[in-house]
């Protein structure tokens, strides 16, 4: 278990002795939280709104713990124990009084936007999954695993911005699936370090890679078409999402927009690299994140000039 960790979960966990949080001090964790933390691309960036940011720290805060949870741990069996305790911690938040100074953070932001347990509970699906399935057969086994895994956090983003419908859902799963697509191909070593192979057997199959090849790191031919179709095949999830844009606030757009660019921005750096994910892993440079970042603020100057 990562020392950190294990400090705050001594801390904050199932088995330590309660104590009382304001709401302001529950916020101010959750912020802390949220900037201590490495992403592609920031979490709540400098073009969201202010007014959204608690919310938005509070909610990556909930994701962030159930991560950790279930990868931090230590043994599949406690993190699944742990995963149980923090489903009982939200659900609190809906007909009881939580007590983690995460959930009570979120409570507030659950009962201002309205927004259901399914979501939050369908992240905990996910992360319960990976304590048994570490591998994927099929393509299509891969998304199910998404479908729990990514598109509930465009969900609760939707809720966040006030515009959840059917349709833009459908939109935000593709942007979402690319995002936790693109974040597997970033990591094939990781996962196999852990013992986790994201790439679907039937795939590795028609491009001739085997299990033995991974562990060995051979960055076979085959190996490098393999990563080629994968990083182009969640490259066109992104562009089948990319109609969402249009249909989101205008206040919220440019930080949307900043995640579906980060998640292209990766699996072109994958492609620069000649995909060869074994050898080195591909992540964006400070610059090339401020340049992310500068491109969306024009796009916001210009638009409030046009």
């Amino acid at each position: 278990m990562h020392n950190g960790f294990l400090a705050e979960l001594t801390r904050l966990g199932p088995e330590a002795p309660p104590r009382p949080w304001s709401l302001a001090a529950a916020r101010s964790y959750c912020a802390r939280l949220t900037r201590s933390h490495y992403e592609n691309f920031s979490v709540a960036s400098l073009l969201l709104p202010r007014r959204l940011l608690p919310h938005f720290h509070a909610v990556y805060a909930y994701c962030r713990w159930a991560d950790d949870l279930a990868d931090e741990a230590g043994s599949g069996e406690k993190s699944l124990a742990l995963l149980r305790w923090w489903r009982e911690e939200l659900l609190r938040c809906y007909d009881g009084r939580p007590t983690h100074p995460v959930m009570l953070a979120l409570r507030p932001t659950i009962h201002r936007f309205a927004i259901p347990p399914r979501p939050f509970l369908d992240l905990l699906v996910a992360f319960e999954q990976d304590q048994t399935v570490k591998h994927y057969e099929t393509y299509d086994q891969l998304l199910g695993y998404c479908r729990n895994s990514a598109n509930p956090v465009g969900h609760l983003v939707l809720y966040l911005c006030e515009c959840y419908d059917e349709e833009r859902a459908a939109l935000a799963d593709h942007i979402c699936t690319g995002l936790q697509l693109a974040n597997f191909w970033q990591d094939v070593a990781r996962d196999l370090d852990i013992g986790r192979i994201y790439l679907p057997e039937e795939d590795r199959h028609r491009f001739g890679v085997t299990r033995d090849d991974l562990h060995a790191r051979r960055s076979t031919p085959g190996f490098i078409e393999l990563m080629r179709f994968e990083v182009e095949r969640a490259r066109e999830l992104f562009h089948r999402g990319t109609p969402l844009m249009e249909r989101l606030p205008g206040d919220v757009r440019p930080d949307i927009e900043l995640f579906q660019r980060g998640g292209l921005a990766i699996l072109g750096k994958i492609e620069r690299d000649g995909y060869d994910v074994l050898a080195r892993r591909p992540a964006l440079a400070k610059w090339q994140k401020a340049a992310l970042l500068g491109g969306a603020l024009w796009r916001r100057l210009r638009a409030a000039l046009t």
